[in-house]
């Protein structure tokens, strides 16, 4: 059975609507993902590597973690409960802010960053999706992008979650 997800308006209110997760959506509905990117204190950023035989970006490096909105998610809940799934950690989402919304053709794309050092032999990976994971600084995941084992994201989008990791806005008061 496919995962149902909330559909939302153009401007992210919940229309009352639902529809399966990959299912093509009406025009005028968006769908929530959420994208957490986990930083530690040396400025490196926890990277992914998607298992082999998933839908989207089978084998290519990805940002900490990263997946769609349930139905009745917020998208904190979303960012705990994937961050859970995909890594086995818990992170306290409640009182953090998305660094980043990025829309897409269809649906709001939240970005969450947080800075925490951990081992990565505390994490337990959901394996069905996660095949490995480490640490990268910005140079090394610029150097993923160029060479295609790395999903194809804007490097100025990552260069600005590079920046915001430390709770820094496009500018301060």
């Amino acid at each position: 059975m496919a995962e149902i997800i909330d559909l939302y308006t153009v401007d992210r209110e919940l229309t009352g609507r639902t529809a399966g997760r990959g299912e093509e959506l009406e025009k005028g509905t968006y769908r929530m993902v959420v994208h957490v990117c986990i930083f530690n204190s040396k400025g490196e950023m926890l990277i992914q590597k998607r298992a082999d035989d998933i839908v989207r970006w089978p084998s290519l490096w990805d940002v900490s973690v990263g997946g769609g909105a349930g139905a009745g998610d917020t998208s904190r809940a979303a960012a705990e409960r994937e961050t859970a799934e995909e890594l086995g950690i818990d992170i306290d989402f409640s009182n953090r802010r998305p660094v980043i919304t990025v829309n897409f053709s269809d649906g709001f794309d939240d970005f969450y960053a947080v800075e925490t050092d951990l081992s990565l032999d505390d994490l337990r990976l959901q394996t069905d999706e996660v095949a490995d994971v480490k640490w990268a600084s910005r140079k090394e995941v610029e150097a993923m992008i160029d060479d295609g084992s790395f999903i194809p994201y804007q490097k100025d989008l990552l260069g600005y979650l590079f920046f915001a990791r430390e709770g820094r806005g496009t500018w301060e008061l």
